[in-house]
């Protein structure tokens, strides 16, 4: 039952993200045009809201370039923003959210930076300097109006409370609380949501390009009815699109043709490659296998510029779903025996691009 429901549940997040990608040609792909200027009005005072200067910590902070910026003043005031919590040296749901972003981020194009912002905070403010985070930001290829920022390690703590990413009683160290959630939210209007690394990017780039701007954009008169038939995904597909796919594609048009999924390996083929114990633990246990320094996993990370699998914390059925989806997935695209070659005994055998899958 539990699993129907969140299939059903995951069924309507793929419907509502085709519908946002039919809808993004003005609302998020294309090259946006300022929206129409507003009749100038009496700007409010900051105590017309709650979550004005007198809520939030105007913390100082310093971000990877250096440059030292107050939290309230300098990056939230009047902003819509998103917001999150990571450090440098985590091996598991840091890099996914960080890859989810960079998908978000991709949507919104140059809207990031403009009237959109991205802020990543380090929790571990002694080890993540200004040079590491700058280094971290490059290996995942972020593009600019995303800052990533560190301070004090108390200022910090109290700034998790106030945006509720703090876990008492569990944070008594940086390891023991890694609360997954972002903050997304628009200052001005005191409106905040939180919103999981596990959430179609499609959606959170909706939330921040038209739900918190109060839909200031026009639509493009697309219909409703013009969206595909969605299929129900398996559990496989389901773990597949909420785990993996921040940061790999499956066959060349996955992906949105707008490179939303280049950080790892592209997953078509993978299962005719690589030994299906050493995929099922590589999907389990990627950070002991590159502890131990396995040669495969090893070529992996250097190939994709030392940027590590997460370790997701997947049971073994899970994985088994997950393979068991890549090869559906692979036999769909690339047929193993194709029909009969015209004229010939022989069958025509597909042809597959194995020098980039996992």
């Amino acid at each position: 039952m539990k699993n129907n429901v969140r299939s059903r549940a995951w069924g309507m997040h793929l419907v509502l993200a085709v519908v946002v990608g039919l809808l993004a040609s003005q609302l998020l792909l294309a090259k946006r045009a300022p929206s129409t200027p507003e009749p100038a009005v009496e700007a409010e005072s900051e105590s017309a809201t709650p979550w004005g200067g007198d809520y939030f910590p105007n913390i100082l902070l310093t971000n990877q370039d250096g440059q030292q910026v107050r939290f309230f003043d300098d990056l939230i005031k009047g902003k819509v923003v998103v917001i999150n919590f990571i450090f440098t040296s985590c091996s598991d749901s840091c890099p996914l959210e960080t890859a989810r972003l960079r998908q978000v981020q991709k949507l919104l194009g140059d809207r990031v930076g403009k009237d959109i912002f991205f802020y990543s905070i380090s929790i571990d403010p002694l080890s993540d300097t200004p040079e590491v985070l700058k280094a971290y930001a490059q290996r995942f290829q972020i593009g600019p109006g995303w800052q990533f920022l560190t301070g004090e390690f108390a200022d910090i703590t109290d700034l998790r409370k106030k945006l509720g990413l703090f876990i008492d009683g569990v944070d008594n160290g940086r390891n023991k609380d890694h609360n997954l959630s972002l903050i997304v939210g628009n200052q001005s209007t005191g409106r905040w949501m939180k919103a999981s690394p596990f959430e179609n990017p499609w959606i959170i780039a909706d939330q921040l390009a038209n739900t918190l701007q109060n839909w200031k954009q026009a639509s493009t008169g697309e219909s409703y009815a013009d969206a595909p038939e969605i299929r129900p995904p398996s559990n496989g597909e389901e773990l597949f699109r909420t785990r993996c796919a921040s940061c790999h594609s499956l066959g060349p048009l996955d992906g949105q043709g707008i490179g939303l999924r280049s950080i790892g390996p592209d997953l078509i083929g993978v299962t005719r490659l690589r030994d299906p114990a050493w995929l099922t633990r590589w999907i389990r246990e990627p950070d002991r296998m590159l502890a131990e320094k396995d040669p495969i996993a090893m070529e992996l990370f250097e190939r994709f510029n030392k940027i590590p699998m997460p370790n997701l914390r997947l049971d073994q059925a899970a994985a088994q779903s997950i393979i068991e989806f890549l090869h559906e997935e692979t036999e769909r695209q690339q047929p193993s025996v194709a029909p009969l070659v015209s004229g010939t005994d022989e069958p025509a055998i597909a042809p597959s691009n194995m020098s980039q899958v996992q």
